[in-house]
């Protein structure tokens, strides 16, 4: 690894993490490990799981231990939006947090997924959502996440859809003043409700971990859609397929947590790294 300007490669390097439950699955090291070589930054990143009701502590223990930061993953960005002392405007507007900078001032939080989220389909996937018609479906976590960013790309019009209605009408609740600053309109509905020919599907439930196709009729798919799972590798394989069958363009999850993590790496470093060669290793990797 590269020394980063300035300092020694014989320094200690700063250490960051991913902290989850599970964790073991995590592609994040591998993904910093080739930021850092290509910025020159001198980090070591790795895996740290975290028992379920233990998050507060393991982070404490990491940090005292001098380490710069971490990412949160499932299921603790919830729990880690209430330890970030100084959370950024997108954080306290998802209400969660997935990156933490452990400032000696108060810990920083982030949450990078909607910029992740939308930085892989208007430049990965080539598909800018100005003006376009959003399916958003799902209104959790992870959905909570990339809403905001989803409004700041200014599409026509999103529709969060949702197994329970009123979670939808929550989450379109809390975005509704941005929304109306930035002239996109805002509704929920159920699945069954989703509106036909959206022109970019993102799919935020977990219905790909139980191999699910899709939670919605193919009907929301308008011809020539991107539709997008949030989930990566075997566990999206179901939705892609269901997207392909009807005439969308398919799409994983890891452009995202690509770019997710390049938005983390320069909340700590301030430097942005080169998103597309990492991308290009991780779909060319067995």
């Amino acid at each position: 690894m590269t020394a980063s300007p300035g300092r020694s490669a014989a320094a200690p390097a700063d250490r960051y993490a991913v902290v989850g439950n599970p964790v073991a699955h995590s592609r994040s090291p591998a993904i910093h490990a080739m930021f850092a070589a290509q910025t020159g930054q001198h980090l070591a990143y790795e895996r740290l799981l975290a028992p379920l009701d233990g998050l507060a502590a393991t982070l404490a223990a990491f940090a005292a231990a001098g380490a710069r930061g971490c990412n949160i993953t499932v299921p603790f960005k919830f729990d880690a939006f209430a330890l970030a002392a100084r959370p950024s405007e997108r954080a306290r507007l998802a209400g969660a947090v997935n990156t933490l900078r452990f400032d000696a001032d108060g810990w920083a939080g982030d949450n990078t997924d909607g910029a992740g989220l939308v930085n892989d389909i208007q430049q990965n996937a080539g598909r800018p959502l100005a003006g376009l018609q959003v399916l958003l479906v799902g209104a959790g976590g992870a959905a909570a996440g990339v809403l905001g960013s989803l409004v700041a790309a200014r599409p026509a019009c999103i529709t969060v859809v949702n197994r329970t209605p009123d979670k939808a009408q929550a989450l379109v609740a809390a975005h509704a003043r941005l929304g109306q600053a930035l002239g996109v309109g805002l509704a929920a509905a159920t699945l069954a409700d989703a509106p036909a020919a959206q022109q970019v599907v993102v799919n935020a439930t977990s219905s790909s971990l139980a191999g699910a196709a899709a939670p919605v009729d193919a009907r929301v798919l308008a011809p020539g859609a991107l539709a997008l799972d949030m989930m990566y590798g075997a566990q999206a394989q179901g939705f892609l397929d269901w997207a392909a069958a009807h005439g969308a363009v398919p799409r994983d999850g890891l452009g995202m947590l690509v770019e997710q993590a390049a938005e983390a790496f320069f909340f700590w470093r301030g430097v942005r790294p080169d998103t597309a060669p990492v991308l290009a290793a991780l779909r060319g990797a067995p």
